[in-house]
């Protein structure tokens, strides 16, 4: 599954909000730590003042604040509001994707899809807020601010008697998946 940028940014920002909830964080800031727009992230935060995720505060000390709760919101909660998760009509289908290969392709592909969004529908903001820490103690760093959740962290050392964890980012073991012949 491979997400816009939009809801990435979005991703970023309420993690940044959830991890400070009752300061007032100017768009600016995210903005700059994040390398992006400012018009473009205002945007995004619009979206999610909306959803009442955050909300906005104007004047001197104004910014955006966390507006929910981080143990019951999850990641696909955000992701909802910028990704459409509708299969596309038949009439917007590729021809190979009527064929016997293309329909197994796509029996397969879909079933990674669901279980992408099963397990972002299980992930709430205190778990990433939780992993996001422990990521920054393992690699020694401060807890002032969250780190990007695509900051490459050093692998844990090998706990005695285990086998040895892997990496942040490595891939799980594929799954077999079954395809009914038809």
């Amino acid at each position: 599954m491979r997400l816009q940028k939009n809801t990435s940014l979005a991703l970023y920002s309420v993690i940044e909000f959830a991890a400070d909830p009752e300061r007032h964080i100017p768009a600016a800031e995210i903005a700059a730590k994040y390398d992006v727009s400012p018009h473009h992230l205002a945007k995004v935060l619009s979206e999610l003042a909306r959803s009442g995720f955050v909300e906005s505060v104007r004047g001197v000390g104004g910014g955006y604040r966390f507006a929910g709760n981080a143990r019951r919101i999850t990641l696909m909660d955000v992701i909802q509001l910028f990704e459409d998760f509708s299969t596309p009509p038949a009439e917007r289908r590729e021809p190979s994707e009527l064929t016997p290969v293309g329909m197994g392709l796509g029996a397969v592909l879909y079933e990674i899809d669901e279980i992408a969004k099963a397990t972002l529908g299980s992930i709430t903001l205190a778990t990433m807020l939780r992993l996001i820490e422990r990521q920054r103690e393992s690699a020694g760093g401060s807890r002032a601010e969250v780190a990007p959740a695509s900051a490459p962290t050093e692998a844990a050392p090998p706990r005695r008697g285990r086998r040895p964890r892997k990496p942040a980012g490595t891939p799980a073991p594929a799954r077999r998946v079954v395809v009914p012949e038809t």
